[in-house]
Formats: structure tokens, sequence, C-alpha cells
């Protein structure tokens, strides 16, 4: 997938809106105002929540050594890092980002998730 495609995806979940929070190099897309997805505009890279902890996360890592490392400051609470111009197929990356976002959704409060479609 490219850094386009990545956008796209996660900018089309219900409630995903665009934030650059700390300049233009990264976006992060948020969703009821947590983020699910810290996008690296420069770096061609995504961090996502990969599980419900760092062993979950770990995981991700052991599978793809030198693609998905550790997120830096949030890597204790199972957030990794993918690059993505690395050797993770893109069904994989879909699953990441889905889950990512899946996992943001169910911790909000009922008054802040997404309209669920008809």
């Amino acid at each position: 997938m490219t850094l386009d495609d990545v956008i796209a995806h996660c900018l089309a979940k219900p409630g995903a809106e665009e934030t650059y929070p700390w300049g233009e190099s990264e976006l992060v897309c948020k969703v009821g105002g947590k983020a699910f997805a810290f996008i690296g505009l420069v770096e061609h890279t995504v961090g996502v929540k990969c599980g419900a902890d760092a062993e979950d996360a770990a995981a991700w890592r052991e599978r793809y050594p030198g693609d998905i490392a550790v997120s830096a400051y949030v890597g204790r609470y199972g957030w990794n890092r993918v690059d993505l111009t690395g050797a993770v197929p893109d069904d994989d990356l879909l699953e990441l980002l889905d889950g990512s976002y899946d996992a943001v959704v169910a911790k909000l409060p009922k008054s802040r998730r997404p309209k669920s479609e008809p």
C-alpha cells in the first residue's frame, strides 16, 4: 500500500478526522478525539495499536522484524510503527489499521463512538 492508500483508508473510517498536532510532517487520524493512526508523511510510516498490550504488539514485531518496531512513547501500551516501504503485505497492513481503529472505538464512551451505518 502507498502512503496515499493508507491515508485514504484511515480517513474513510466512520467518524475519522485528520489532525496535525505536531506540524505538517505527521498526520494523526482520530476517532472520537482519540488517535488510531500516526502517519509519518516524510518517513512513510504508520503507528498503530497492535493489540491489548505490549505483548500482543511484540508478536507483530517478531513476525516482521525490521519492518515493524515498537512506537516511541506509546509502545508499552501496544503501539507499533510500521514501515510502509517494507515487506508487510497489504492484507496484514489493513488488518493492523482496522484493528487499531476498532480497538480505539471500543474504548470510547458510547456517546463519542461514531454512528454505525444502518
